[in-house]
C-alpha cells in the first residue's frame, strides 16, 4: 500500500505546484524520508499522512481508497465499495473519486448535484483541462461568458478556462467529470 500511497502524493504534490522541499517543510519531515515515501521505499504514519493531507487539501480516507484491495488491482482497479467520498455534501454537491490511482494524466469524479446546487460562483479552470458527460439530470453550464444548457448524455470538455456550473431543475443531476491533471 506505501507504493499507492507514494505515488498518489506525488501527483497531487505536483499538480499543486508543491516542490518536494515545500512539503516536506510543510509537514516538518525531511526531503529525503518525503521522496523515500513518494518512491514507496518508506511508509508513513497516519500522523505524518494526516499532515500531508492536510497540506494537499484532501481528505485523509483518500489514501485508505484500495487499502481492502488484492495486492495486483492497486493502482488498476476501483471496486464500487471502495470508492472516496471528496468534499462535502452540505454544498449540494456530493463527489466520488473513481480513479484507482492519481498518478496517470487524469482522473475521474462522480458528481452528485442537488436542486438548487451552483458552484458558487467562478472556478479557475487555469492549468487543467475538463471534461465530462452528464449521466441524469439537467445542469447550466458556463464556459467562459458562454452558457449550456446541457441534459443527459450531453458531454463537454475545455481546457485552461473559468467555469460555473448550476442545477436548476427540480431533481438530481449526476456528472462524470474527466480533470487533467488530477486535482485530488
Amino acid at each position: 500500500m506505501a507504493g499507492q500511497i507514494g505515488t498518489d502524493i506525488r501527483a497531487l504534490r505536483k499538480a499543486r505546484g508543491i516542490t518536494l522541499v515545500g512539503l516536506a517543510g510543510a509537514v516538518g519531515r525531511s526531503v529525503g524520508w518525503l521522496s523515500q515515501v513518494e518512491r514507496g521505499l518508506a511508509e508513513p504514519s497516519v500522523r505524518d499522512l494526516g499532515r500531508i493531507a492536510e497540506q494537499l487539501g484532501i481528505s485523509l480516507s483518500l489514501f485508505f481508497r484500495s487499502a481492502s484491495k488484492r495486492p495486483e488491482e492497486r493502482g488498476l482497479v476501483l471496486r464500487a465499495e471502495d470508492r472516496v467520498a471528496i468534499g462535502s455534501s452540505d454544498t449540494g454537491l456530493a463527489e466520488e473519486l473513481l480513479s484507482p490511482s492519481l498518478s496517470g494524466s487524469f482522473e475521474m469524479i462522480r458528481s452528485t448535484i442537488a436542486p438548487g446546487a451552483t458552484s458558487g460562483g467562478r472556478c479557475s479552470g487555469r492549468g487543467r483541462e475538463d471534461g465530462g458527460v452528464l449521466l441524469t439530470g439537467r445542469l447550466r453550464l458556463t464556459i467562459g461568458d458562454t452558457e449550456f444548457d446541457l441534459g443527459p448524455g450531453d458531454s463537454f470538455q475545455f481546457a485552461d478556462r473559468d467555469y460555473a456550473w448550476r442545477n436548476d431543475g427540480d431533481t438530481t443531476t449526476v456528472v462524470l467529470w474527466i480533470i487533467a491533471p488530477p486535482v485530488y
